[in-house]
């Protein structure tokens, strides 16, 4: 009795890659947190008009919960997706981007000029929450 062997059973699978729900949802909320950023940031941007207080209040509340989930995403990353390098770096670089988002925000009160770097810098986060957890999807 012969064996004939398949294409199909002879072709080896990779193994799949670890995954996380936890690390997911938190990079999923941290990532819908940064694009409500830039919705409370249009609701108090108005050229020549000065801000809006409430609304800068919420954008500044934002930021620290971005911070916040982005910094417990990064804790999950490294404890249980250690051998996802991209996932790690790229969390733990969002994290510090995020913290100097704010830090520059923060300054635009006392020199108006860091908007020029603030606002860039939120563009470049948005491509950031939209690459991570789609990166964590494979």
């Amino acid at each position: 009795m012969s064996h004939t062997t398949t294409q199909s059973e002879t072709t080896i699978r990779p193994a799949s890659a670890p995954r996380s729900t936890a690390f997911s949802v938190l990079v999923g909320v941290t990532s819908l947190v940064v694009l409500l950023q830039g919705l409370w940031a249009g609701l108090f941007i108005h050229e020549g008009k000065d801000y809006t207080e409430s609304w800068v209040e919420v954008h500044a509340r934002g930021a620290d919960l971005a911070i916040l989930l982005a910094f417990v995403a990064t804790v999950v990353g490294v404890v249980k997706l250690r051998a996802r390098r991209d996932l790690v770096v790229g969390s733990a670089a969002l994290l510090v981007l995020l913290v100097l988002e704010a830090y520059l925000g923060g300054l635009i009160g006392d020199a108006a000029s860091m908007t020029a770097i603030h606002i860039p810098l939120a563009m470049a986060l948005m491509g950031l929450v939209v690459w991570l957890p789609l990166r964590a999807r494979r």
